[in-house]
């Protein structure tokens, strides 16, 4: 993600780069962006479910 909108380019300074990522994040923060899942939680459930075991109460 950050490739494509803020870090395009090579950044020879890793505080500049950890500047550049907390202005994206940020105003991305600030436009309240949501997220376009590509799945539904039940598929999700059913495609992980060997990562999350069940929790029998």
């Amino acid at each position: 993600m950050l490739t494509r909108q803020c870090l395009d380019r090579r950044i020879a300074v890793i505080g500049e780069v950890a500047d550049e990522a907390g202005a994206w994040g940020s105003r991305r923060n600030s436009r309240q962006v949501g997220v376009e899942w590509r799945f539904t939680t039940e598929d999700a459930r059913i495609k992980l479910r060997h990562l999350f075991p069940k929790i029998i109460e």
